[in-house]
């Protein structure tokens, strides 16, 4: 009989307490509460009992007012019986695996490798050679992630002072003052180190600010913050989601915590349009996704400072692990090995064919992903697919599609480390914590932000892939509440953090990290943007290290002689089409499509994907046999490394954003 009608069956016998809201047997049920004295449920939290003359025999206190009991019974059933599976299945396979030990960081330790993961470490090395970057780091942060560095640097400071007095630990104020000292500021301030540090940005702020060529709008004043759109679906990216939460800390959030949503119901949350085009994860510079990189963590940090959560960055010891094979072994040891057979490749060669397998057989089975393939065929598949996958000689033919399915959330619970990160997995668990959907949105889309590439691409695949399963629901009856209780354990439940830890977590989060799987498959197209608020501080950095560089002598006198000889050089080979483009227009390069570039007219609708598609017309045998969806324009220089556009941006708008970038259009990761 299938699980769904067994579970209906057995759920008429269920009492009217405890077993009801989670679908536990007898035997399971005291497992699970064992370790527990009381349970929230609206907030998804649980107490631990501490007090050994209490025992776990209470039935727990359930608040029945709250939405979480709304959610699909069956699908909670999903949860705990997936979870029995992947106990069963790892019982049963009986590999040997290594723990990750999660070290506990000392008084500061955290403070400072965050400081480091944010690119602010030569504060409190030795060397002072980077302060300059530093500065102008600085000088680009809005007024909350100036806050949460300072923060982070007090914290660390007064560690060090403490700890490591016979090593001279530099003093942040003598860092920054021979920054000071060179634009020939008077110093002498008392101000707190920390204070000194992070307020000496200010001037660099001002010589940003006062260029006329380089106007933003980030919002750095609270007047600027009275733009936060009054849609509760719209998500605004043009304002530091942190000043967005600052701005209702007061009003709007104190009684949004009061009341209660609709945990069942998730709002169409929608992007406005943006004119200057919506920035994806991939359309970026290498260089400018490290300053992404940075900025996304300072800002996360800001938003779980103001919203009361603690934000803290575990740390796993290493342990050895698998240099070959295909389960459980890193997911950069196996791009590694994957590249070399197909170059380019940028997710695992197995992770693609057993999603590629899944599909093949279609997605209309009931069930499909929640009905486990058969234990033993499953072992054995592994066992010969380790064998034989890279050899070419496994048959596909023999794999059916729940043993597919049962190796695919296989694959994701071996890896040595979490799809997730040790780092980040705990940030990703309490994003439920949050106080409403649109912070946990917003701290979603930071958090993908942090993950390591090969992670991300794996994990962006896997929830498309979960979307179009939601997509047959009617025929597989696999909703997203279905889809995110059986996928949120295999993502969750880490193996390597120890069997004890596991068992408490499981139980602690259930509810919870299920709804951070359905935020994540539902609202997975605006995951993967990249604020515009973050571009423009990319932006900001870019000028402001620009202005630095020219205010160097010996550099200014360099790029002038430079600048000289290409120009003499261009002056001998410049043809009639290159001579100097008018005001409001554009000159567009295609060098891999065509030898000619083409002078285009910039008007007020004209867009990305109207360029495109006149070099596409061009009758050129190369540019024809092209598809518009394989090229794209892309900005390059001035105020941004390199990004690629999307079809909808307005040129004109992005022009005034960046009037010195030069415009050439090519193949996508070309």
């Amino acid at each position: 009989m299938p699980w769904p009608g067994v579970m209906r069956k057995r759920a008429k016998k269920r009492p009217p307490q405890g077993r009801r809201i989670f679908g536990l047997t007898a035997h399971s049920l005291h497992l699970y509460l064992r370790p527990f004295h009381s349970i929230c449920r609206r907030s998804g939290q649980y107490t631990m009992n501490h007090d050994n003359s209490k025992k776990s025999t209470e039935r727990p206190q359930i608040d029945r007012s709250s939405s979480q009991d709304s959610l699909d019974e069956l699908s909670m059933d999903d949860y705990w019986k997936e979870l029995e599976n992947i106990h069963e299945t790892s019982k049963n396979n009986h590999r040997e695996q290594e723990v990750v030990v999660v070290k506990e960081p000392d008084e500061g330790e955290l403070e400072e490798e965050w400081l480091k993961e944010a690119g602010l470490s030569n504060l409190f090395s030795e060397s002072t050679g980077e302060s300059l970057d530093s500065m102008v780091f600085l000088s680009t942060l809005t007024r909350t992630q100036t806050a949460a560095v300072q923060k982070r640097v007090e914290t660390v400071s007064q560690t060090l002072r403490k700890k490591n007095k016979p090593y001279q630990v530099p003093d942040v104020r003598d860092i920054f003052r021979q920054q000071s000292d060179s634009k020939e500021k008077v110093s002498g301030e008392s101000e707190p180190s920390s204070v000194t540090a992070i307020e000496n940005k200010n001037e660099a702020q001002d010589e940003v600010k006062d260029d006329p060529e380089f106007s933003l709008g980030i919002s750095e004043k609270t007047t600027l913050l009275e733009d936060v759109p009054v849609s509760e679906t719209d998500i605004n990216l043009e304002i530091s989601f942190a000043e967005q939460a600052a701005n209702l800390k007061d009003s709007s959030i104190g009684k949004m915590c009061k009341g209660k949503e609709d945990d069942t119901q998730l709002p169409n949350f929608r992007l406005p349009k943006d004119k200057t085009g919506t920035t994806k994860i991939g359309d970026l510079a290498p260089q400018d996704m490290k300053k992404v990189y940075s900025l996304a963590l300072i800002e996360l940090t800001a938003l779980y400072d103001l919203l009361g959560t603690e934000f803290k960055q575990q740390k796993a010891i290493k342990i050895k692990t698998k240099d070959s094979g295909l389960f459980g072994v890193p997911l950069s040891v196996l791009l590694e090995q994957d590249q070399k057979k197909v170059p380019g490749t940028r997710i695992p060669l197995i992770f693609h064919k057993l999603i590629s397998q899944i599909e093949e057989a279609r997605l209309d089975t009931e069930g499909l992903l929640r009905i486990p393939g058969v234990a033993a065929r499953v072992k054995s598949l592994c066992q010969e697919l380790e064998a034989k996958f890279y050899e070419g000689t496994f048959n596909w033919e023999s794999v059916k599609q729940h043993d597919a399915a049962s190796l695919l959330k296989l694959f994701i619970r071996e890896l040595p480390q979490p799809l997730l990160t040790v780092e980040y997995l705990k940030a990703f668990q309490d994003v439920q914590n949050l106080p409403t959907k649109k912070h946990q949105l917003q701290a979603l889309n930071l958090l993908v932000l942090l993950l390591p590439e090969a992670n991300r691409d794996t994990l962006k695949i896997l929830l498309e892939f979960l979307e179009r399963v939601i997509e047959h629901r009617d025929k597989n009856k696999m909703t997203l509440n279905n889809v995110a209780m059986v996928m949120a354990p295999n993502l969750f439940t880490f193996h390597g953090l120890g069997s004890k830890t596991i068992e408490q977590s499981e139980f602690v989060m259930a509810a919870g990290t299920a709804n951070v799987m359905r935020f994540m498959i539902k609202y997975q197209k605006l995951l993967w943007t990249i604020p515009k608020f973050i571009v423009n501080q990319v932006r900001k950095q870019n000028t402001a290290s620009q202005k630095k560089e020219k205010k160097d002598k010996a550099m200014k006198k360099l790029l002038k002689k430079m600048a000289y000889d290409k120009e003499k050089h261009e002056k001998q080979d410049k043809s009639p089409n290159d001579a100097d483009v008018p005001q409001g227009v554009i000159r567009v390069q295609a060098p891999h499509l065509s030898k000619v570039s083409m002078a285009i007219q910039l008007t007020e609708e004209l867009k990305a994907s109207d360029i495109v598609a006149r070099f596409l017309s061009q009758k050129s045998g190369v540019v024809q046999a092209l598809k518009k969806e394989e090229v794209f324009l892309y900005e390059i220089g001035g105020n941004i490394g390199e990004r690629c556009l999307d079809d909808d941006t307005y040129m004109k708008d992005l022009y005034q954003l960046n009037p010195n970038a030069e415009w050439v259009i090519k193949y996508k990761h070309s």
